[in-house]
């Protein structure tokens, strides 16, 4: 066949591509993973005396209803109360290639400090250390006192903020096993008010040193409690597994923040996860709750992008954070060097994403004054 035939028959066939990636109104998931993450979300229970995220106006709306066009009142109908409704939050412009803007959500609730948040999914290569290291430093250029806590023995929030594991003396595992103190293990980055307690290879047999110790899934939450209020902010780096280091990650902290990659396979573990979170708020941590989900690796290029914060924002609505971090090359790029992305290319989108992420976690909190 000649070179010519080929090229007539890609011609031929660009209908049929132009065809295939026309939008469908069909569900764009599978019912079958969707409906076991619903029955997690409805069965997860309500921790008494903590702030709950307002419910979006957009959330009880009829999907199926088209949007109000904008027209003139009736004048049979009384005035709105100008008290009642408050006026929405304003639009802010998009940068260029960035996510669509999410639905507008009053705004989250500012928490006292301080925060423990665990990073955890067990699905790997979602954005779990990127999203633990870049937000910890996003806090700590606001001016938050910050500590991330490196619990995956892979050890790559470690290298990603400069620190050799070579050259430690002490590190998480001590910490977990010797119950040595965590100011021992706590080094000091090249970041402002950012601090790391790393991890290193020895971390990979805690799983299976753990299992016959006593009280073995508190052992962080001991240590983090020595700390006392050193720190505005605490970030869990956990691995990607299910396992007693998540265990203990989820069983020392207060929240949770899920990072969800943009593509189909991340939401098929959530269901798992979400029962985790319960049995871990049942057992061990009653205050425990599902507070962040930050949706990463987003590609404006493709649709299935734009379903899958779609899909997510429709199950957990405020939960979802309005900022989305998207794929970059730089982010990948800034672990190599051992920075953060807003020290590595600070102008980048990756860096003006958590950035932005950043304000928007924190609240509008108070900063620490000493």
């Amino acid at each position: 066949m000649s070179e010519l035939e080929v090229d007539d028959s890609q011609t031929a066939s660009s209908s049929d591509l132009t065809a295939s990636n026309t939008w469908s109104a069909a569900p764009p998931f599978d019912p079958a993973v969707v409906a076991p993450l619903q029955q997690a979300v409805a069965a997860m229970p309500v921790v008494p005396g903590l702030p709950s995220f307002p419910a979006s106006p957009d959330d009880t709306a009829d999907p199926g209803l088209p949007a109000d066009p904008g027209l003139p009142a009736d004048p049979g109908l009384p005035a709105p109360d100008p008290v009642a409704e408050a006026p929405p939050e304003p639009e802010r412009a998009a940068a260029p290639g960035a996510a669509p803007a999410a639905p507008v959500h009053q705004l989250r609730p500012a928490r006292p400090l301080p925060r423990m948040l665990a990073v955890a999914n067990q699905k790997g290569g979602v954005g779990k250390t990127t999203t633990a290291v870049n937000l910890g430093a996003g806090l700590a250029e606001l001016g938050f006192r910050t500590l991330v806590v490196d619990l995956d023995p892979q050890g790559n929030a470690t290298t990603g903020l400069g620190i050799n594991p070579r050259n430690l003396s002490s590190s998480i595992y001590d910490v977990l096993m010797n119950e040595a103190p965590m100011e021992d293990c706590i080094e000091p980055t090249a970041v402002r008010n950012l601090f790391v307690a790393p991890a290193t290879i020895d971390l990979a047999g805690a799983e299976i040193e753990l299992v016959p110790a006593f009280s073995r899934e508190m052992r962080l939450r001991r240590a983090l409690d020595r700390l006392g209020r050193d720190y505005d902010y605490v970030l869990v780096d956990c691995p990607p597994s299910l396992g007693l280091l998540t265990i203990n990650g989820m069983a020392a902290v207060r929240e949770v923040l899920v990072p969800i990659q943009c593509e189909y396979y991340a939401l098929e573990g959530l269901g798992q996860l979400m029962r985790n979170i319960s049995l871990v708020q049942s057992n061990l941590n009653p205050t425990l709750e599902l507070s962040t989900i930050v949706l990463t690796m987003y590609d404006a290029r493709t649709k299935l992008s734009d379903q899958v914060v779609q899909e997510v924002r429709n199950h957990f609505g405020a939960k979802v954070c309005r900022n989305i971090v998207p794929r970059t090359v730089r982010l990948s790029e800034a672990p190599s060097f051992g920075q953060p992305i807003l020290v590595f290319d600070a102008t980048s989108r990756g860096a003006i994403a958590y950035r932005e992420l950043a304000k928007e976690v924190s609240g509008g909190a108070a900063r620490r004054t000493g």
